[in-house]
């Protein structure tokens, strides 16, 4: 299917020209702006960044995966952009070897192009993914991401790869297509293990699609053994080096209890005098379990005493802070960051008009794949830390939403134009005019 567009002239021609210009404007950032994208001090190793590139370096020289834990192992993120960037290290050298990886990351803007295009097309029309194209090529953050050396640009071709994949799954029945999908999570969790559990999504689209039983179960394990061989490198090294089995990472409590904090604050006082054996001075602190039972108990009290609060916070707090705030944390073509905001605002409320407007409209099956993949990232974040930097995979298809509305005021514009024309051509025919 995806395919089929590609064999148009003219479809081919204008993918190439936008593609070409995103590649031009990320690698003119990458050259400008070089190490003052830095979110980090490489001295200090206070940002994640840094840290990256850090553990680069140990596992490129040391043969060890570090992650703050010194010259010790760790199991603190998953492995998939030390691995990358430590590759082109080895070829580049250690300074030059982050140049490199910036600029494949503006390969992978570049590439990003077709996926939207198609998953914009494949949902509405020709039209539609023209424009939603074009916003995606405008779109700064990504210029920020591809100068940054932060795992979003990886992670956000692979999720954009994955669901087309699973939509060619989906309409062909092929098995190939189910072992992508597999290998195309493995790859997304090798980044960020959150994306493991989407696959389960194609429960929705089988049933939609009529599949029988016998199907599902048989792609299910499809899916599931692609999987499984991928991640095997990973859990056979953490029992090797740790002595027992680590399913992804050793922090995942840690996200769930600054998830707990509301601005930023600590808990109420009334939480410290119900749970005594917590300190306000190390509240936040301690290994992975202690920071889920924390965790909980921040939320239980929450939920008693200010239900109203806290349900606000993770629902639309939560949205908001995915979704309307740009992840863009340094100016790019000397564009401040209020502007991206305002823009950032009009993109996913244009958006969220778009998928209305869209339900109204009865467009059917299609937008289930879009659809689907926005419900299943804004829903496994909620319980978690909530910001701009776990959104931005999704704003392309907030785009390809905005693209909709965009092309329906424009279809409302010309339809009334065509009245208006119609109306004045009668008058004419008709030789009536009217007199003061």
């Amino acid at each position: 299917m995806f395919f089929e567009y590609a064999k148009e002239p003219a479809t081919r021609r204008f993918l190439l020209i936008v593609s070409s210009m995103v590649l031009i404007l990320s690698i003119i950032v990458v050259l400008a702006h070089g190490d003052r994208l830095l979110l980090g001090d490489p001295l200090k190793l206070n940002n994640d960044d840094v840290k990256y590139i850090h553990s680069a370096k140990v596992l490129l020289h040391e043969g060890t995966l570090v992650y703050n834990s010194g010259d010790e192992p760790s199991a603190f993120i998953m492995p998939g952009i030390t691995l990358i960037l430590s590759g082109f290290m080895a070829v580049f050298g250690d300074e030059h070897g982050v140049t490199a990886f910036r600029i494949f990351q503006s390969i992978l803007q570049a590439l990003c192009i077709f996926p939207v295009y198609y998953l914009a097309r494949y949902t509405f029309n020709h039209r539609v993914a023209v424009i939603t194209t074009l916003l995606a090529a405008l779109y700064l953050p990504d210029y920020f991401t591809a100068g940054s050396v932060l795992t979003e640009g990886s992670y956000r071709i692979i999720i954009l790869v994955l669901l087309c994949a699973m939509i060619a799954a989906l309409h062909s029945k092929k098995t190939g297509w189910y072992i992508g999908v597999g290998a195309l999570t493995a790859a997304a969790a090798y980044f960020k293990p959150q994306a493991s559990l989407f696959p389960c999504m194609m429960l929705f689209l089988w049933l939609a699609y009529r599949y029988s039983w016998k199907e599902i179960i048989r792609f299910t394990f499809t899916i599931l053994a692609a999987y499984i061989v991928l991640l095997l490198p990973w859990w056979i090294r953490n029992y090797m080096t740790f002595g027992h089995f680590i399913l992804f990472t050793s922090s995942a409590g840690s996200p769930f209890l600054l998830g707990a904090r509301i601005k930023y604050q600590l808990p109420p006082p009334g939480f410290f005098a119900a749970y005594p054996q917590y300190d306000p001075q190390t509240i936040f602190m301690g290994s992975d379990g202690e920071a889920v039972a924390k965790g909980l108990d921040i939320l239980k009290y929450g939920l008693v005493h200010e239900p109203l609060k806290y349900i606000y916070h993770y629902t639309i707090g939560r949205f908001q802070s995915l979704y309307f705030v740009p992840f863009y944390l340094h100016d790019i073509f000397s564009i401040q960051k209020p502007v991206v905001e305002m823009i950032q605002k009009a993109m996913i409320t244009g958006g969220l008009v778009g998928i209305v407007w869209a339900f109204l409209r009865k467009i059917g099956k299609p937008l289930l794949p879009v659809l689907l993949a926005l419900v299943y990232f804004t829903a496994i974040h909620l319980p978690f830390v909530a910001m701009s930097r776990y959104g931005y995979p999704m704003a392309p298809f907030f785009m390809l939403f905005a693209g909709y509305t965009i092309h329906q005021v424009m279809m409302i514009i010309q339809n009334i134009r065509k009245k208006n024309k119609g109306v004045d051509k009668h008058v004419e025919n008709t030789g009536y005019h009217s007199s003061l």
